[in-house]
């Protein structure tokens, strides 16, 4: 049966930014489809902890700055720990800064790189090198955004960090594919979470936001819980190196 393959009974997942917003949802949504969570990020997660536990699925949650570089191979350490098996790595955790492109400061392009591409490159090689050690199939799903194909504005770091994440992805799938590791990337429209609480509190920004969006509102994290699950269950299997736009329309217009 076709909706079989798109359960996930037995595999565990790593949801990067998992406390709250996209990575939250996302992390339930997986659980609902029968997954195991290691929900990280460095905020504490015992709301999603108990959300996933109460799906009746297992929970670890790791407390961790990404971009702390030797933070990393303690994550995979620890993840491996509760489950040794490894099969799914949704990257989430993200940050944005907004400010003109001749005052944006090297602090604020360097924190979002670090965040969004750096982490991301890093954790996934850990990732896939204990995956291909252990000659096992995975999925790796990166979150990107629609500034993965437009520019934006006052946002350098954010549409430079989320180009290259749709870049590194169609990257990993050229050379991970293989090995029986699929990578594709999600690319959220405009979604109601902290990072686009200033647009939203902008009357007229936010409604210049929603004329554009056919489906006439902003997302939601369970929004994006049927791609996350596709992407990372076999009914996905031969799909490599894709971004998928979660956007109510956004890119359509």
């Amino acid at each position: 049966m076709i909706i079989d393959r798109f359960k996930l009974d037995g595999k565990t997942a790593i949801v990067t930014g998992a406390s709250r917003g996209l990575g939250q949802g996302m992390a339930l949504g997986l659980a609902e489809a029968g997954a195991n969570i290691v929900a990280v990020d460095l905020l504490p997660s015992a709301e999603t902890e108990s959300r996933v536990t109460s799906i009746g699925r297992q929970c670890l949650t790791i407390q961790a700055n990404l971009a702390d570089r030797a933070s990393l191979p303690g994550i995979l350490a620890e993840a491996k720990n509760r489950f040794p098996a490894l099969d799914i790595l949704v990257n989430c955790a993200g940050i944005i800064r907004r400010e003109d492109f001749t005052k944006f400061t090297e602090k604020d392009w360097d924190e979002v790189m670090g965040i969004n591409i750096d982490a991301v490159f890093f954790l996934s090689q850990l990732f896939v090198r204990d995956l291909i050690a252990r000659k096992a199939p995975g999925k790796i799903i990166n979150i990107a955004s629609m500034l993965s194909f437009q520019g934006g504005v006052r946002v350098p770091s954010y549409t430079a960090s989320k180009s290259a994440v749709q870049g590194l992805t169609r990257l990993m799938a050229c050379e991970l594919a293989s090995h029986s590791i699929n990578v594709n990337a999600i690319a959220p429209g405009y979604m109601a979470t902290d990072n686009t609480a200033p647009l939203r509190a902008d009357a007229e920004r936010s409604a210049a936001i929603l004329g554009r969006i056919p489906a006439g509102r902003w997302g939601l994290p369970e929004d994006l819980q049927g791609a996350a699950v596709f992407l990372a269950s076999p009914a996905s299997d031969y799909v490599n190196g894709y971004t998928l736009a979660v956007d109510g329309g956004w890119l359509a217009r």
